[in-house]
């Protein structure tokens, strides 16, 4: 090898040590060697920057924009419903998201499931007090299992068939061939995970999953007669073990319910008090089948997509002082809605919203229009005023969000037309129909996912043209000394080592010459070393960096560099035992 690969490898393992130190983000510390290869004359400009063109990291930067549509809408809500239902236990709920992903995986690409379930995972999770760290890992892991069932499951299977078709006399596979290594790959995923899982994946709740000693509101909130929630158990309607918040009390014609079990059923025209962290108390305002009990909120100007949160904490000097909410007339006087408020971390229970005596420190959360925050700030009834980045649910366009999507799977999944042909047109039909608003749509990208798949593109680039991939390749297959199974192992090595770090359609391509050299030097067929490099590009779990799906729940579900070693390296391991003992069975050498 030359300086220049060397220096590339030196960069990547240098970038590698300070990822899995977590002192830095995975942009910057990836951008820095990008940066250092670009000074060094490594790699040209145009080489450096050509990942931010590249087709599937444009794609992932759009999807963001139609998984907002779902999330804007409260369509995540009812597909984490249909989809997670209610597990019995953290392994039942594994098994329901991992199941269906790999079925839908099988016909369709990766990057657009794993971008339409995270968040419907994250609301379950949020939802139910589950570890959503118990939950990405496996989200994308089955994605990537499922991709290896059929021909069209992923972009690599496609390609290692054209090379196949293209470089040998052989027909390549066809649709359904690669099932039976596809199937005990899925088996060794899914078991993995559901047995291990519980050492392997790691736990991280969220910060309102604790609460004891942080702000609690109470807030009153009433069950919309006709709702999905009239004649459900307080269990059922998930609103038993709902994180950072506590139902106190059922009002009920007249009567209190206290000390609320889960077994007790909702009504039309319940009135629920819940005490709870701000951020749950704003999430529950947009819970399907609830609406603040208050009729003031009805009454507020502005349209309700126009509606902030805001947090005010009442001073010594506020004219509604020792007054009750509803004699104070607080929403003629401010032109807001109380929809919840705490008092010194006391539980203010027994009583109606309306029913709270305002004392000197008490914090109000408040919803109104965009304009009345700058009254507040300049009124001295109150200490503080902060407004909360919240934005209420369109439910009523959540079915129209989810035909767009489907939609969007049909059209990717026939063919007719390209995944991110697909993805744009509809980003563009989200937000022309309202689901999103173009505002909104700019800042849900996760821009430094997008400059870390384009970073990882660029260092793929640096090992291809300086010879160095293609030199470590050869060299760690040619220690197979030619033994067939030995070969196959090595080959697999090899190809999963590249792929943590190379994108899964160069590894296969960059180790297709190789595999094809071995083959014909044993005087074997290609068929297993092809299908044996096939499954090991696609074995992309032990790095955020090597696959885009695997940086995608990177965010969502808080993991280090360090988790993905800690599960990913032993699946490989498994995934590549089963590969070599299953694929001579069923393509002979």
């Amino acid at each position: 090898m030359g300086i220049d690969a060397w220096l590339s490898l030196s960069t990547l393992l240098l970038c590698c040590g300070l990822l899995a130190s977590n002192r830095f983000s995975a942009d910057v510390t990836l951008l820095g060697g990008v940066t250092i290869l670009l000074l060094a004359g490594v790699l040209t400009t145009q080489q450096a920057l050509a990942g931010l063109a590249n087709e599937g990291m444009v794609t992932v930067g759009v999807l963001y924009v139609v998984v907002a549509g779902l999330q804007e809408t409260g369509a995540v809500g009812l597909l984490a419903d249909l989809l997670l239902g209610h597990p019995r236990s953290l392994r039942h709920a594994q098994w329901r998201l991992m199941a269906p992903v790999v079925m839908v995986s099988a016909f369709l690409n990766n990057t657009p499931v794993v971008a339409m379930f995270i968040p419907a995972v994250n609301a379950w999770a949020k939802q139910r007090g589950v570890s959503v760290s118990k939950l990405m890992l496996p989200l994308t892991y089955a994605a990537s299992a499922g991709g290896l069932c059929t021909l069209i499951g992923s972009s690599t299977n496609l390609v290692v068939h054209g090379l196949i078709r293209t470089k040998s006399d052989l027909p390549g596979f066809s649709i359904f061939e690669l099932f039976w290594i596809g199937a005990p790959v899925v088996g060794v995923v899914i078991g993995y995970l559901l047995l291990c899982g519980r050492w392997v994946l790691p736990e991280r709740l969220s910060a309102t999953s604790q609460f004891a000693n942080v702000r609690a509101y109470s807030v009153e909130m009433m069950v919309e007669p006709n709702s999905r929630l009239v004649g459900l158990t307080v269990a059922e309607a998930g609103l038993r073990h709902l994180p950072g918040l506590y139902l106190i009390e059922i009002f009920r014609a007249g009567r209190v319910l206290p000390a609320i079990s889960a077994q007790d059923y909702l009504y039309g025209g319940d009135r629920l008090l819940f005490t709870g962290v701000v951020a749950s108390v704003a999430d529950l305002r947009n819970f399907k089948g609830l609406r603040p009990a208050t009729e003031q909120i009805f009454k507020l100007e502005g349209s309700y997509k126009e509606r902030c949160l805001v947090e005010a904490v009442v001073s010594d000097r506020c004219p509604l002082l020792g007054k009750n909410i509803r004699d104070g007339r607080f929403r003629s006087v401010y032109h807001a809605a109380i929809l919840a408020v705490a008092r010194n971390g006391e539980k203010i229970s027994g009583r109606k919203i309306g029913d709270i005596v305002l004392k000197a420190g008490d914090t109000l959360l408040l919803e109104g229009s965009l304009s009345f925050i700058d009254r507040l700030r300049h009124s001295s009834d109150f200490f503080l005023v902060h407004p909360l980045d919240y934005r209420p649910k369109r439910h009523d366009r959540a079915p129209l969000a989810i035909l767009i999507v489907i939609l969007m799977v049909i059209a990717g999944g026939t063919g007719w037309l390209s995944t991110l042909k697909t993805a744009l047109v509809a980003a563009g039909a989200m937000i022309l129909t309202g689901c999103v608003s173009s505002r909104v749509a700019r800042q849900t990208v996760e821009w430094s996912v997008l400059l870390v798949i384009a970073a990882s593109l660029a260092f793929g680039t640096a090992l291809e043209i300086t010879g160095a991939a293609t030199f470590l390749a050869e060299h760690m297959v040619a220690l197979a000394a030619g033994d067939r199974l030995a070969s196959l192992a090595a080959l697999f090595t090899v190809t999963a080592l590249l792929s943590m770090v190379i994108t899964n359609n160069a590894t296969a391509a960059l180790m297709f010459p190789i595999a094809q050299a071995t083959a014909s030097n044993l005087g074997v067929s290609l068929f297993p070393f092809a299908v044996t490099l096939l499954v090991a590009a696609s074995a992309s779990f032990s790095t955020p960096i090597g696959y885009q799906t695997n940086l995608m729940v990177q965010g969502s579900g808080g993991y280090r560099f360090g988790d993905y070693v800690r599960a990913g390296v032993p699946l490989t391991i498994l995934v590549g035992v089963v590969t070599v003992g299953v694929v001579p069975l069923v393509w002979p050498f």
